[in-house]
């Protein structure tokens, strides 16, 4: 036998023998595994699949503004009486703001009262107060998306908005849409309408915006009850409340910490979501309470 055959044949007995101990070990696992498992039911929380609403979403953010606003300058020697512009009122349309020498101002919308600019030395006989009147029941958005959301983006889209001030999501809509994409940035120019009816939203807030399209009712489970081992997702099916069976599944998007689920379960099917680790194929279960 030439010395090529004999180390080729060395080689293939240690890869057999390798194998053999892999393949061994794995074997020996699933059996004590096993044992394991009829002596003490590995303790599992359980969840029913069920359908929920999924959406891709375009993340972006941009600064508020108000639905309309209307300035005020008032020189100190024409007012004869006004309302208290340092208090943040809210004044309804048509109430008096201030009454001059020569003229009545009277809102033209309902809305916030508020100093915008106070001259040198207001309150030591300053010659004048600019004011502003916001209408803030609506809070507008100008952002920039991306271009390769053109075809996305149109009129009425759903709109979640967040800021960092306050823990409430507000919800709103894409109201127009630029024609042309900006060819220095790549984007287009979109406006955003945002219910504010509590008037929590205030003019120059940084916000978080979500628009959301393509939304779908689909069966759902959490993510924490899917494995993913390469390129393959699974989870475990309950079975008649003593056992597990390993479910291959084909997933889809992802929302707030549930996973769309497109294949593999039916809806009401029951799945482990805490214990996933300790559990096999065909593992003896017992069901706790979450």
């Amino acid at each position: 036998m030439s010395t090529y055959k004999k180390i080729a044949l060395v080689f293939g007995i240690i890869i057999l023998l390798i194998v053999g101990i892999i393949v061994g070990r794995i074997v020996l696992n699933n059996i004590i595994q096993k044992k394991i498992n009829q002596v003490n039911p590995t303790e599992v929380v359980a969840i029913n699949a069920k359908k929920i609403e999924f959406y891709e979403k375009i993340e972006t953010f941009g600064t508020a503004i108000a639905n309309q606003s209307f300035s005020i300058r008032i020189r100190k020697d024409d007012l004869i009486s006004s309302l208290e512009f340092d208090k943040n009122l809210l004044i309804t349309k048509g109430q008096l703001i201030a009454q001059l020498k020569n003229e009545k101002i009277i809102a033209p919308f309902s809305g916030k009262l508020g100093i915008r600019e106070i001259s040198p030395g207001i309150l030591q006989g300053a010659d004048s107060i600019i004011a502003t009147l916001d209408d803030i029941s609506v809070i507008k958005i100008d952002v920039r998306i991306p271009e390769i959301y053109l075809n996305i983006l149109k009129k009425n889209l759903k709109v979640k908005v967040t800021t960092e001030n306050l823990s409430e999501t507000f919800d709103g809509s894409i109201e127009t849409v630029s024609s042309r994409v900006d060819p220095s940035s790549r984007s287009i120019l979109a406006q955003i309408k945002i219910k504010n009816s509590n008037n929590k939203l205030t003019p120059g807030m940084l916000l978080n915006t979500e628009i959301i399209y393509n939304e779908i009712i689909s069966l759902g489970v959490p993510e924490e009850s899917v494995v993913q081992q390469g390129n393959t997702a699974i989870v475990y099916k309950i079975i008649d409340n003593q056992t597990v069976a390993r479910i291959e599944v084909k997933t889809g998007v992802r929302n707030l910490g549930y996973i769309q689920i497109i294949s593999g379960l039916t809806e009401g099917d029951q799945i482990v979501v805490q214990g996933v680790s300790k559990v096999r194929d065909k593992s003896k279960i017992k069901l706790i309470s979450k």
